[in-house]
């Protein structure tokens, strides 16, 4: 269903005009319209129709209205439907325990397109764009049919609403003229400033591009009228001399002043020179992970609906989801011509990265001017989704922090795409594909080290290195570690070094990390909740590295319901595995030995409150009333990716 709010209401479904024609009923849809996607109180129904002087049936007269909007639109959405009944359809008119709410494709109202394109050339305008602005912005202004809502009765919200999106098309309008004026197009707009002019002879914008554009024609003479008609029209309504700003154009004109002639194209320059390309370098060759590879590449060719493309990677941490994230990126970087953005959405202790700042720094690459930065994260995200609507990009989103911090940073276009990994599993609909990146397998982990070491070294001790992928347990992370510390010291053999990470793994407070995982791991480790992060410490500890639920419930003291719950997380957030089990048998869960390592090197969790406010305690099972509380960052974080072997 389309609805058009930017002149006379219209209401189409499959180009069928199906608008009411009853005057209550155009003004009921048109309040709901204006509110797509949002409960309407009833009172504020009420309110919007009959002011202060309801009926004494108002109950039964909205719920009337409703009803009929209903039939007569088809949206057929029974009362009180769940909101996952509602959402499954494109248009539903539903009930809610305080209201009504028309859920809507924001692409069928000519409204929400209209602000998506001045939100876009406004940019495009502050970067310098004008060619491209002074297009967006006038296949903005030509949704416009006539005033908005002009044949609809207006009660106080309509009334307000059609004023705010009166007052955004004159600014749109000032906007497109300015950027006719700086590609040269004066003498083209001499025509349509005068009519406005005269339609507007109180509005100084008008004369004030009038006169520049008179002058840069060569009629200078015309000029000086408008300005004398324009402060005799000023003195004779309002009692006021023109503006200082005005002045000093007639002032510029009289004074033939070079300054009024057309400047560069160049005067504004954007931040960038061309589009955003902030892949990271790719650090060697992936070894082991030709079949992920080909997942991921294959579901981000395999577009589906028609928003952008979402594949997400999940693996243990040191499994190197973000090295692969970054491979697949390079692979895929001519798909995405306007741009590659890349992120970092966690810190360095776990913490979450506030999402108005990823924004901001998304708003940099495209080129906004920090004068312009929007205040807060809703306008930012907004801006974004608007730059993003028409083009074809690739965000590379490294170590997302939850689901709810990501959909604020997905774009709007189809011809996206969206790469990322994250510590936890994360169910939503916008990701289209998930692909599990496990460690690597024993031949694999053979290949990477000779890849690393060479031929010669990995053949005079086969069985030291047989034995090192064992220990590293596949993890590209560890393996790359234990690669260094064989190239720092070139006279050991391997199993030398096999040896060393065996006693250093007796200490298990040695401030050493010969596997290199102990930062991946404890960055994991501190954005789980509280009682998650007491639960992983603690089974690390037990005697065994797998068990059932019996068995962590007796480790933990708790009862197995808990217990499972705990274990789950766990899964969750990658810090251990559950074994695929037959139908009936008890499910086993296990750590990765490098996972387990490092826990069994925690000591008690004493996060200071700071910390605990940057874990999910929404859904720690043994916090069932949680605030869920982020701690503000006290600096702005890199926000590129940096860990390839996360």
């Amino acid at each position: 269903m389309e609805v058009n709010l930017l002149g006379s209401l219209e209401v189409l479904r499959n180009d069928i005009v199906i608008t009411p024609s009853a005057p209550k009923l155009r003004q009921v849809l048109s309040l709901l319209t204006v509110n797509a996607n949002r409960v309407v109180r009833r009172e504020r129904l009420v309110d919007e129709l009959w002011d202060d002087n309801p009926p004494t049936s108002v109950t039964t007269t909205v719920q009337t209205y409703i009803y009929q909007l209903r039939k007569q639109l088809g949206l057929g959405t029974a009362p009180h439907a769940s909101s996952a009944e509602a959402d499954s359809a494109a248009a539903t008119l539903h009930t809610t325990p305080k209201g009504y709410q028309l859920s809507l494709d924001p692409a069928g109202l000519d409204s929400t397109r209209f602000e998506l394109l001045a939100d876009r050339g406004h940019v495009e305008f502050e970067a310098g764009r004008f060619a491209s602005a002074a297009t967006t912005l006038a296949d903005a202004l030509s949704l416009w049919r006539g005033p908005a809502l002009v044949d609809v009765p207006l009660g106080p919200s309509l009334r307000s609403e059609t004023l705010r999106l009166e007052e955004m098309r004159k600014k749109v309008l000032e906007q497109r003229l300015e950027a006719d004026l700086q590609l040269g197009r004066h003498q083209e707009l001499i025509g349509e400033l005068t009519g406005l002019t005269a339609e507007q002879p109180t509005n100084e914008r008008y004369p004030e591009m009038l006169m520049l554009a008179l002058h840069r024609s060569g009629r200078r003479a015309d000029a000086l009228d408008v300005y004398q008609q324009t402060r005799a029209v000023l003195s004779d309504r309002l009692g006021l001399d023109p503006s200082s700003y005005l002045q000093r154009i007639h002032h510029a004109v009289l004074a033939a002043d070079p300054g009024l002639d057309l400047p560069s194209l160049r005067t504004r320059t954007s931040i960038r020179s061309g589009p955003p390309e902030q892949l990271p370098p790719e650090r060697g060759a992936l070894v082991g992970r030709e079949s992920q590879l080909t997942k991921v590449l294959d579901a981000m060719v395999a577009r589906r609906g028609s928003g952008p493309t979402v594949v997400a990677l999940i693996g243990p941490p040191g499994s190197g989801t973000s090295a692969l994230c970054i491979r697949a990126g390079h692979e895929l970087r001519d798909r995405y011509p306007d741009g590659q953005l890349c992120a970092r959405l966690s810190d360095l202790d776990g913490g979450q990265v506030p999402t108005a700042d990823l924004l901001a720094e998304f708003l940099r690459s495209m080129g906004m001017p920090e004068s312009q930065m929007p205040a807060s994260a809703d306008e930012r995200s907004r801006v974004f989704l608007n730059w993003s609507a028409q083009r074809r990009m690739l965000l590379v989103l490294d170590d997302v922090f939850n689901v709810e911090q990501l959909l604020p940073l997905l774009p709007f276009g189809a011809g996206c795409g969206v790469l990322l990994n994250s510590r936890r599993r994360m169910f939503t609909p916008s990701v289209a594909t998930t692909v599990e990146v496990p460690p690597l397998d024993h031949a694999d982990g053979v290949r990477l080290l000779t890849d690393l070491l060479g031929e010669h070294r990995v053949a005079e001790d086969r069985a030291g290195t047989d034995a090192l992928v064992a220990l590293c347990d596949g993890l590209p992370m560890a393996l790359h570690a234990v690669v260094t510390r064989l190239q720092e010291r070139p006279h050991w053999p391997i199993s030398r070094l096999v040896s060393w990470i065996g006693v250093e793994a007796d200490h298990r407070r040695s401030a050493d990390d010969p596997l290199g995982m102990r930062s991946s791991v404890d960055r994991t480790w501190r954005s789980a909740p509280p009682a998650v992060r007491d639960a992983f410490r603690r089974l690390a500890a037990a005697e065994s590295a797998t068990m059932s639920v019996a068995e962590a419930a007796r480790v933990l003291a708790v009862d197995e319901h808990h217990a499972e719950s705990l274990v789950e997380r766990l899964v969750e957030f990658q810090l251990m595995q559950a074994e695929s089990v037959a139908h009936g048998v008890d499910a086993r869960y296990r750590f990765v030995p490098c996972v387990r390592t490092v826990g069994r090197q925690l000591g008690p969790d004493s996060s200071a409150p700071a910390q605990r406010r940057n874990a999910d305690d929404g859904n720690d099972p043994l916090r069932p009333n949680p605030r869920g509380e982020r701690r503000p960052r006290d600096a702005a974080a890199p926000l590129v990716v940096t860990d390839s072997y996360r």
